[in-house]
């Protein structure tokens, strides 16, 4: 009898450990580019596959590529604002049926490439327009500036191919400057705030709250989406931190850098506490930190030092731009990025080509096996 009570715990463990691995491999299968996921999408309806590249293009705005990490994006959106969460859908859906319907590369539409700018154009109209929520007039310059995207987009790429260089969000920098440009913000349709430079002097001067600085850190990830809520701009941490730990933990981190910038340069406080100064060191230590180069303790160091650069280039273009009322946007980080994947040297070595970015981790894991595959066919061909 012992020994069959014994049998017993010994199956019943065996079973709770395997039922333990099945549930540790089905949320594996939810993380990283989940490219299982294409392949089962090849036969399913247009409507589906359009969703899913959707999504991913959600995500290729805070250079992740994860559908299920679009969803929680899309919810942190709409949660904030409705309003926001629509405009963002109809520019994805604008600038991907575009894309689509032009012929554009069927593997970068279906990675979302041709989508994330056409959701960036869309929200930063809706966030810099003085109208108010549920103006539908506004619905015009959205379809027709995420469309716009995608030409640009294919005709940067063309040029930016040569040299291994991603596209990122020129297109999108280059239309929503253009379209403020166009309009004033006296227009009688298309009315739009001004912006502030992140340097101009406070009428009053007020103590530093520790507290609020911490917040603006989490708020600089959201602002990526124009998202200045606490509570969405976790949710979208939340869906990086599903797609990669690593991209997650740069995010942050760049964030912080781009905080400490403005305060050693004594920058409004309420770009602080908005998250404003964050989201260009987020967007220029993430794609160092990673995933444009493999991580090591080198690369870190290197998308620390990358964060920054975006961090006091933001703070002086927003100067710049901001004394003819223009956003600085992300030109920041986007050209500091595009410095840093030119350089050569010793850190040339850890760059990975564009076409085979995948996850952070999955980077490392690649690279590990590379290099154990090179060693091992050094010691076979040793006399």
């Amino acid at each position: 009898m012992w020994m069959d009570t014994k049998t017993e715990v010994e199956e019943a463990s065996r079973i709770r450990a395997s039922l333990s691995q099945r549930v540790l491999n089905s949320l594996l299968l939810c993380t990283g580019d989940m490219s299982h996921l294409d392949k089962y999408m090849q036969d399913k309806l247009f409507v589906l596959q359009l969703v899913v590249w959707g999504l991913r293009a959600v995500t290729r705005v805070i250079l992740a590529n994860n559908p299920l990490s679009g969803v929680l994006i899309l919810t942190a959106l709409y949660w904030a604002s409705p309003w926001q969460g629509l405009l963002g859908t109809l520019g994805v859906l604008a600038s991907t049926l575009t894309a689509v319907i032009i012929g554009q590369d069927s593997a970068e539409v279906s990675g979302g490439l041709h989508g994330f700018n056409g959701m960036l154009v869309s929200l930063l109209m809706g966030a810099f327009s003085s109208a108010g929520d549920w103006y539908w007039w506004l619905l015009l310059p959205v379809c027709l500036g995420s469309a716009t995207c995608v030409f640009l987009f294919s005709a940067l790429s063309s040029v930016l191919d040569r040299w291994d260089l991603p596209v990122s969000v020129f297109p999108f920098n280059i239309i929503i400057v253009l379209y403020l440009l166009c309009t004033h913000p006296d227009n009688p349709y298309f009315p739009h705030y001004t912006a502030t430079p992140a340097g101009a002097l406070e009428p009053n001067g007020t103590k530093l709250i520790a507290v609020e600085v911490m917040r603006g850190i989490v708020l600089g990830v959201g602002q990526i989406y124009a998202c200045e809520a606490f509570g969405p701009s976790l949710l979208i941490l939340g869906a990086v931190l599903l797609y990669s730990p690593l991209l997650a933990l740069h995010a942050l981190l760049g964030s912080a850098v781009g905080a400490l910038a403005g305060l050693s340069v004594a920058v409004r406080h309420d770009s602080l506490y908005s998250g404003l100064l964050g989201f260009n060191g987020a967007l220029g230590c993430m794609p160092v930190g990673g995933l444009f180069f493999t991580f090591s303790w080198r690369t870190h160091l290197f998308a620390i030092a990358s964060a920054f650069l975006s961090a006091y280039a933001d703070i002086a273009l927003s100067n710049l731009l901001g004394t003819v009322g223009l956003p600085a946007c992300s030109w920041a980080a986007t050209l500091t990025a595009t410095l840093m994947l030119l350089l050569t040297g010793s850190l040339a070595a850890y760059r990975i080509p564009i076409g085979q970015v995948k996850a952070p981790e999955h980077n490392l894991r690649s690279r590990s096996q590379w290099e154990a595959g090179n060693n091992t066919e050094r010691e076979s061909t040793d006399v």
